[in-house]
């Protein structure tokens, strides 16, 4: 698992849908959010191993106009649950 966080000097809204339309072609990304903060998109990435990420990486920024992109790596899924906490209701 790869977490993709993405900043942008354009925020126009044809900007977005070409950037949105891009990355949800991408069967790597599994999870895509625009986001408040420093940075304005994360996305969850999906990969067996690095050269794999390398490949993604590579057809991702090509043809992006992007400001910058940073990548960090899972070392361990520690919780996983798609389950929402809905007890209080």
């Amino acid at each position: 698992s790869v977490i993709v966080q993405v900043k942008t000097s354009r925020h126009d809204n044809d900007w977005l849908a070409m950037f949105s339309k891009t990355v949800s072609a991408f069967p790597e990304v599994v999870d895509f959010y625009r986001m408040s903060g420093e940075y304005d998109y994360l996305l969850k990435v999906q990969i067996p191993n690095m050269a794999s990420f390398d490949t993604f990486y590579k057809r991702f920024i090509a043809g992006i106009d992007l400001q910058d992109v940073t990548s960090s790596f899972a070392m361990e899924n520690i919780k996983y649950s798609t389950a929402l906490p809905l007890e209080h209701l």
